[in-house]
């Protein structure tokens, strides 16, 4: 018999999520895959790409990353909501229906632009850490972290808006196992937020679950092989550059969250491959790009179990849903109040994370330099995110190229860090840290 752990959450975390046993792991594991569905399935809603294709391919893609990255870095791949501009420019709907003509060249555009991730990942290996990471100090990923979650945010509110009362369960759920729970049900308050805040919302009448009978128990997942056009190649390729600001901001904040620094080991590159990879192979197929995501940093954060076998499990429940079609469905009729409610939390930590990484880093706003830089990110980020006209949308040569206001605010901070003078930014590897630890 399999001998477990009792275990009680404490700051530090844990790396080593076999000390709790199989059963927990695969709890936890269901947990992360429960914090990434409502996102990772609405980009396939809204581009008329295949559902479970592109739960197949998230969790596909999530493996790879893993294997490519060592196994050390604790992320899930799902959809990337980055790429919509190129769908919608490639491949509109008609009349809300999939666009099937158009719809494998603009999966042959994204597999491209998965590529341009490969291409910057050996730069990123000619250079080395220390040259690339002087562009990325504190002073530049703090904000962007705190961006990522206030951008998100909104979403959230959205959802809640559907049913206050079923929200306000799933948060006060999640707050109360966080913080008094006790044994498992400390570690999995996303899980015991999600139960309860259905079952209340099967009380007030809003899941439906009329249409189950109608659904297959197996199936196997739509394939969509890509086709290639140099049109829609040159209007999607650009995307890539903003989604690789995203990456290097989700790398640094994931590494926050776990006191690891990812950027030095796996290295940079190595993770870079990974979400690259992980793209094309998905676009291929007819899945989305896929993208490092923000929801399962928040359970990391909520739960401090860092082990990256968690994440892989999680992948192994998406591939497995993606033949059930009965069990997707069921999770598909999660109210969007719950998801608003879970999501109110998670996207929250993300940005207590980029709060977290600029005080740590002992970032001083008392120098004119870095109070303008963590400025310029913050009203960029947000001011570009919000509002009638959101990112920026601008051509060249007659190609539409549109980036977010992550992207924007990521391309501002990295510019003004560069030329603003006064950049004394050392970046130390885990060994140094741990030197100048002990050296105290």
């Amino acid at each position: 018999m399999e001998e477990t752990k009792k275990f009680t959450p404490g700051e530090t975390g844990i790396y080593n999520a076999r000390e709790l046993g199989t059963p927990r792991m695969l709890i936890l594991g269901l947990q992360h895959m429960f914090a990434m569905f409502g996102a990772t399935v609405l980009v396939p809603i809204l581009t008329g790409l295949n559902v479970s294709t592109t739960l197949l391919f998230a969790g596909v893609g999530t493996l790879l990353f893993h294997f490519l990255t060592k196994r050390k870095v604790p992320a899930f791949l799902g959809s990337s909501f980055a790429f919509l501009a190129g769908y919608a420019a490639v491949a509109p709907l008609i009349d809300g229906q999939p666009n099937t003509k158009m719809l494998p060249y603009a999966c042959g555009g994204v597999f491209c632009a998965g590529l341009v991730y490969v291409v910057v990942s050996a730069l990123m290996k000619a250079f080395g850490p220390q040259r690339v990471m002087r562009f990325f100090p504190p002073v530049v990923t703090g904000p962007i972290i705190i961006c990522i979650g206030l951008i998100l945010a909104p979403t959230a509110i959205t959802n809640c808006r559907t049913n206050w009362l079923v929200a306000i369960v799933a948060v006060i759920t999640i707050i109360i196992f966080s913080i008094w729970g006790k044994g498992m049900a400390k570690i999995v308050p996303i899980i015991l937020g999600v139960l309860i805040s259905y079952i209340v919302a099967a009380m007030v009448g809003i899941v439906d679950l009329s249409a189950i009978t109608s659904q297959k128990i197996v199936s196997v997942p739509a394939v969509t092989l890509m086709k290639f056009d140099a049109s829609a190649i040159l209007t999607i390729v650009p995307l890539s550059i903003a989604t690789i600001m995203e990456h290097i901001g989700d790398i640094t904040a994931i590494g926050a969250t776990t006191d690891r620094n990812y950027i030095e080991d796996p290295g940079l590159h190595r993770t870079l491959l990974g979400d690259g990879l992980a793209t094309s192979l998905a676009a291929a197929f007819g899945a989305p790009a896929n993208t490092t995501y923000g929801e399962n940093t928040g359970v990391l954060a909520l739960t401090k179990i860092y082990d990256p076998l968690v994440i892989e499990i999680a992948a192994c429940f998406a591939i497995l849903l993606a033949f059930i079609p009965k069990v997707g469905f069921i999770i598909e009729s999660i109210p969007a109040a719950t998801i608003g409610g879970v999501s109110l939390i998670l996207y929250g930590m993300i940005s207590a994370i980029g709060v977290r990484n600029v005080v740590e880093n002992k970032v001083d706003f008392t120098k004119s330099r870095n109070t303008i830089i963590a400025a310029l990110i913050l009203v960029c980020g947000l001011g570009f995110s919000f509002g009638d006209k959101t990112g920026l949308t601008f051509n060249i040569s007659g190609f539409k190229i549109q980036l977010s206001g992550l992207a924007i605010a990521a391309i501002v901070g990295i510019v003004a860090n560069a030329i603003i003078p006064g950049n004394d930014y050392v970046f130390k590897t885990n060994a140094e840290k741990e030197a100048e630890q002990a050296a105290q």
